[in-house]
């Protein structure tokens, strides 16, 4: 201290020790009470109040972590029919990965260190290993210690398995033999895993296609150390361009250079063997590689300037063309320029996509279902006659004619009417050099086709023919190509007619968990080489019977045996619906009837078994996971609102729920709109009472194992095509009122301790609910949109703007309410949601507003996370807080003090 402060001090302690001890007393102050300790914060408070991730109750956190990836679907069956390949994974990703840096550019995110798309990075493997197809016996692939993996990929042969091996600074090949298990690196140079973040066996199974980062590659382009100009937009098209709210656009130029930094990449083959590189033309900006089966051709497809700043990058400009073995192109098959979003007023043939995949509208022109021939003999395609007003002339290649009214079909193809007489549609064989003298015309039909697929040997030819809701399935001997074979003909609209999936070669079941590949997906299209016996005489049909009465009994799959030449059926499987779901997942032996066959029940977890011919055999050993929360009450009932319409309510109880308990309940919905009570019934005819309940890592009924009633009422949202929006808010508060009256004449909650919650038009909904009835005690309301104005050009199914519907999208907006809410509010958002429309900054604003507003009211907001939380610390994070607001408002309610607002906490700090 200095010297006149040293005076001042001793000058007061001499001057206090010459005051007489009486004197300090009789002026000294009367004792103090000590001063009462704030109360100790509720664990509640806790945790809504704590900055960093918090960790929610055992019985939440166990059903987060809980080890569902270690239970196997085995689905990827190897070419010999013998393994099942499975990748194993190790649970949500962690924090120190997810926020590792990456470049977003137009909707492309680039793990900029690793040259490869930030999915690989997130989301990949620990383990692969291969699972017997006779015993389920396992055995494990080798891998370098702490690898991370993906894309496990079966040699043609099934002899080895290739995969990615993911370092923190590249993407390399590796391949495994199955027989020796060992494992050994294939690519010498990383691969460019940014744009084609996938790899392809050829030249049956001795190279690998694959793109490579580029040699000489120039540096990466520098930020520039300040603003060369403003960020530019223009509109200058005249007709109208009603783009949707992109969140992740292009700024500036030097993120145009970025994107074709990261993008230039070098397309070669790999000898498996050697490792030897053959690269294939100069490096460019591809977007995708299809090689030929032999690999001395490749469709590839270059993304092309100029970029946009008003698109995302999926929209920029492409251009397809075969490519030779030295990358000279022999023929252009596509071209596509930038999709500003505009319609033209008539599209060009000629930039019509090329339809690598299967299928292709009804008003798609040019080549269609493009692709290779598996025998190696050139590309397969479709391709219609123009109309008469737009032919060119001449005459049409020759080639057998069939239809209109050949065979067995009868009658008139394709419902034409004179105005619109049929174009005949043809499939044609294209080999190189790919000129118009080496396209030969291998089938011609009167009307257009679709799903195009051969037999394994090609001299059978499948297809489909649709029109006025009638799909018919045809079969064509190519060597007798005048005669068709009518496989099965169904109307769309027939939903408990329908004949099935025509199964493939590569011995796919034909169906998922839905239903063996029943409803409208069936038919001729997809799938590679058709199934055939070992007679050639038959086809198989693989799909799903439902019954009228779902809710009484459950459905049943089946395989039919088709005879080509007659149509005749015979059912060669059928499964059991006796409290069972039974689907074959695979087809080993079809002649001998070696299946491989997934079963599960609604309290059974659903277990995989070889079927040989009729004897079965256990391959999966998969736990149950929750089994509490598998046999806890569950009651689904039905609902009718005062108009008259009803709908379907979901209604979960905890473990030992006594009848008559009225419990705090969560509603957890989702609206959707229905022109009438009749489109709103027509899925429920595939409800299927026979799955088992599968529980991921944000199923709300975890919050039974906390008392509560979890409540999964439909909203549906009724009115005209194109105004159901018109009656949202009242359909919104009919449908919730009436579904709280059901429940309450059930005795099955507590009406007065309610809340809500949602997650994006969930979300949306649940803030509505809040705002325009006072049902609610508490609401939880994730990566929602809450003021329509920022989406003026539509919305989820609203195809109406701001400016034709103003006092729908006002009144959908619960933001212009938010005066008017009722309960306490929680909101989570992640910082980095890519979804349309629900960009953070709606999040940020309505809490903004109910903090002016004098709400109770908080907002997460969570670092690096897209449209849903993925980390195990979000995850985490996310079930503590929402534990701990039920505990605060519903179960325990304190009443919401409306003239403050709550705590907004967040990990990492606020919004943007």
């Amino acid at each position: 201290m200095t010297a006149p402060q040293l005076f001042t001090r001793v000058a007061l302690i001499t001057l206090l020790a010459l005051v007489p001890f009486s004197l300090l007393a009789q002026n000294a102050p009367a004792p103090q009470t000590p001063a009462a300790r704030p109360a100790p914060l509720s664990w509640a408070d806790q945790v809504l109040q704590q900055e960093s991730y918090a960790t929610p109750p055992p019985e939440l956190a166990s059903a987060v972590l809980a080890p569902r990836h270690l239970n196997t679907t085995l689905g990827e069956l190897s070419p010999d029919k013998k393994w099942f390949l499975n990748e194993v994974g190790d649970g949500p990703v962690v924090m120190a990965t997810f926020s590792r840096s990456f470049d977003e550019l137009g909707g492309v995110f680039i793990d900029a260190s690793a040259n490869r798309a930030r999915a690989l990075t997130i989301r990949n493997n620990v383990a692969i290993e291969v699972v017997s197809a006779t015993d389920g016996t396992r055995r494990a692939l080798p891998l370098p210690a702490g690898a991370r993996v993906s894309n496990a990929t079966w040699s043609p042969d099934g002899s080895a398995v290739a995969y990615f091996l993911h370092g923190a600074d590249a993407t390399h090949i590796w391949i495994a033999d199955v027989a020796t298990l060992k494992s050994r690196q294939v690519t010498r140079t990383p691969v460019l895993a940014t744009l084609v973040s996938n790899f392809q066996f050829t030249n049956g199974g001795k190279q690998i296609a694959v793109v490579l980062v580029p040699d000489g590659r120039k540096p990466r382009p520098a930020r520039p150390a300040a603003p060369v100009g403003p960020e530019v937009r223009l509109a200058e098209d005249r007709d109208k361009n009603r783009l949707r709210t992109y969140p992740s656009l292009m700024k500036t130029p030097h993120e145009f250079e970025l994107l074709e930094w990261h993008a230039t990449g070098q397309y070669a083959l790999v000898d498996v063997a050697t490792q030897a590189v053959k690269k294939i033309g100069a490096p460019a900006m591809i977007r995708s590689v299809d090689p030929s089966p032999d690999g001395q051709l490749a469709r590839v497809t270059i993304m092309t300037n100029p970029f946009s700043y008003i698109v995302p990058a999926g929209n920029f400009g492409q251009v397809e063309d075969v490519w030779d073995a030295t990358g000279k192109s022999l023929v252009q098959l596509s071209t596509r320029p930038t999709n500003l979003g505009v319609q033209a007023a008539t599209p060009d043939p000629a930039a019509a996509p090329a339809g690598g995949g299967r299928g292709g509208g009804a008003n798609q022109t040019g080549r269609r279902e493009v692709s290779w021939r598996p025998d190696g003999q050139g590309l397969t395609y479709l391709e219609q006659e123009a109309p008469p007003a737009a032919a060119a002339g001449g005459t049409p290649p020759p080639a057998a004619r069939a239809g209109g009214g050949g065979g067995r079909s009868g009658g008139r193809q394709g419902g034409a009417q004179a105005a619109t007489p049929p174009r005949p549609d043809r499939v044609y064989q294209w080999t190189a050099p790919f000129t118009d003298a080496t396209k030969k015309v291998i089938y011609e039909n009167a009307t257009r086709m679709t799903g195009h697929r051969f037999s394994e040997d090609m001299q059978l030819l499948f297809y489909r023919e649709t029109a006025n809701q009638q799909n018919v399935d045809y079969a064509v001997d190519l060597a007798a190509p005048a005669e068709r074979h009518t496989l099965a003909r169904y109307r769309t609209d027939d939903f408990y007619a329908n004949p099935g999936t025509l199964m493939s070669a590569s011995g796919g079941g034909g169906g998922g968990r839905g239903g063996g590949g029943g409803g409208r997906g069936g038919g001729a299209g997809g799938g590679g080489a058709v199934l055939l016996s070992a007679d050639r005489a038959n086809v198989f049909y693989s799909g799903t019977v439902y019954d009228k009465a779902p809710e009484q009994t459950g459905p049943k799959t089946f395989i039919d045996q088709v005879a080509i030449k007659t149509g005749d059926k015979q059912r060669i499987f059928e499964s059991s619906n006796a409290n069972v779901f039974e689907r074959v997942t695979s087809v080993l032996d079809i002649n001998a009837k070696r299946f491989i066959l997934a079963v599960e029940g609604p309290t059974q977890q659903p277990q995989q078994f070889l079927l040989d011919n009729g004897v079965r055999k256990q391959l999966t050993n998969n736990e149950d996971m929750h089994p509490d929360l598998t046999n806890a009450p569950r009651e689904r009932f039905i609902v009718e609102r005062p108009d008259g319409f009803k709908f379907k309510v979901v209604v979960n109880l905890p473990p030992g729920y006594q009848k008559g308990t009225r419990l705090p309940a969560l509603f957890w919905f989702y609206p959707r709109e229905y022109p009438t009570q009749e489109a709103y019934d027509q899925p429920d005819r595939s409800f299927n009472k026979n799955t088992f309940q599968n529980f991921g890592i944000r199923s709300m009924e975890y919050f039974v194992r906390l008392g509560y009633a979890v409540v999964e009422p439909d909203a549906p949202i009724v009115g005209p095509a194109g105004q159901m929006n018109n009656n949202y808010v009242h359909d919104l508060r009919n449908n919730l009122a009436a579904t709280i009256d059901e429940l309450d004449r059930r005795a099955l909650v507590d009406r007065h301790r309610l809340a809500i919650g949602g997650h994006s038009y969930g979300a949306f909904s649940t803030v509505n609910a809040m705002v325009h009835t006072p049902f609610f005690k508490a609401g939880i309301a994730g990566d929602g949109a809450y003021n329509r104005t920022f989406t003026p050009l539509g919305f989820q199914s609203e195809q109406r703007d701001l400016w034709t519907a103003p006092n729908v999208y006002l009144a959908m907006s619960p933001f212009l309410s938010a005066n008017n809410l009722t309960g306490a509010l929680l909101m989570y958002h992640g910082m980095h949601d890519q979804n349309v429309g629900t960009d953070p900054d709606n999040s940020i604003r309505l809490f903004h507003a109910l903090n002016g507003l004098g709400k109770t009211t908080a907002l997460y907001m969570y670092p690096g996370e897209d449209h849903g939380p993925a980390t195990r610390e979000t995850l985490l994070d996310l079930w503590a807080r929402w534990g701990a607001w039920l505990d605060k408002y519903v179960k325990n309610p304190q009443k919401p003090d409306n003239n403050k607002s709550a705590a907004t906490g967040a990990p990492g700090g606020g919004g943007r």
